[in-house]
């Protein structure tokens, strides 16, 4: 049975569970429920803190996990990305007092307050900066009013909280991150794992694009193919009437009207729009 582990609490967890749910898969209904065996699909889910996750996968204890590229590097555990899972999307950057510093060249013999240790120390040693690295645990926006550092480096999604305790953010971003489908380095591909990774493909997918039905006449189709090409090429059907056709296509749901507005440009109607709710591709 395909081990699995899954962010009990914090910005990955909901997302997490909210994908693997849309993967057919079951999930537990309270968050005091530590593991859940689907035995339908052949899966045994176990809820941990999210920066535990890429040492168990790492140690071999778990076969596969979801956690944070910032997360999985600052870890240092031997394992490595499976599949990018378009959310939980952040940056790893630095922040002081306003106008204080400009660069990570300006934190030579600088106090520097963190979360991810090995992340910045990382980072330091590259630019060729010394500085002292104090780890916190969280919170670590307050730690210059506190007097423990003279900048932080935190991971950020707006930056609205560093703005509110009068930080700004300088320089380039250290990383960036999102939530990752991850598996040990060094060890063959678990039983499951393939089915597992098509589902949540499945989901990407589905999440991204949507299906777009539309009338036309078979001498204007190449315009509107050319608009519309599909994954694989459109579905192309003749319609009741002589000389017209009907068309379904999959086509970004980021890009909808902009196609929707093309399509009739070049003659197509009964332009329809549906969601897909999954996919295997």
């Amino acid at each position: 049975m395909l081990r699995v582990a899954v962010p009990n609490k914090g910005a990955l967890s909901e997302s997490a569970t909210t994908m693997l749910t849309e993967a057919g898969y079951r999930q537990r209904r309270s968050s005091r429920e530590l593991v859940l065996v689907d035995n339908d699909n052949g899966v045994e889910f176990f809820y941990l803190r999210p920066r535990d996750i890429a040492i168990y996968v790492g140690g071999g204890t778990l076969d596969l996990g979801i956690t944070g590229r910032d997360l999985l590097l600052d870890s240092g555990a031997d394992a490595a990305e499976e599949l990018c899972l378009d959310f939980a999307r952040s940056t790893f950057r630095l922040a002081g007092p306003l106008g204080q510093f400009s660069s990570v060249q300006d934190l030579q013999g600088k106090r520097i307050a963190t979360s991810y240790q090995l992340l910045l120390e990382q980072h330091l040693a590259e630019q060729g900066v010394d500085a002292e690295v104090v780890r916190l645990d969280g919170a670590v926006e307050s730690a210059i009013r506190l007097g423990v550092a003279d900048a932080i480096a935190d991971v950020v999604e707006t930056g609205n909280t560093l703005r509110a305790a009068g930080l700004e953010i300088f320089d380039e971003p250290i990383m960036r991150s999102e939530a990752l489908l991850i598996r040990r380095g060094d060890e063959p591909e678990p039983e499951g794992l393939s089915v597992l990774r098509r589902r949540l493909q499945g989901v990407l997918v589905a999440r991204q694009y949507v299906m777009m039905d539309y009338d036309i006449r078979e001498e204007l189709l190449p315009a509107a193919v050319e608009i519309t090409p599909g994954m694989e090429g459109p579905t192309i059907s003749p319609l009741g009437r002589d000389g017209a056709v009907a068309v379904r296509s999959m086509v970004r749901k980021a890009d909808t009207n902009k196609v929707m507005d093309a399509l009739y440009e070049v003659g197509a109607r009964a332009i329809l729009v549906s969601p897909i709710q999954a996919a295997r591709i």
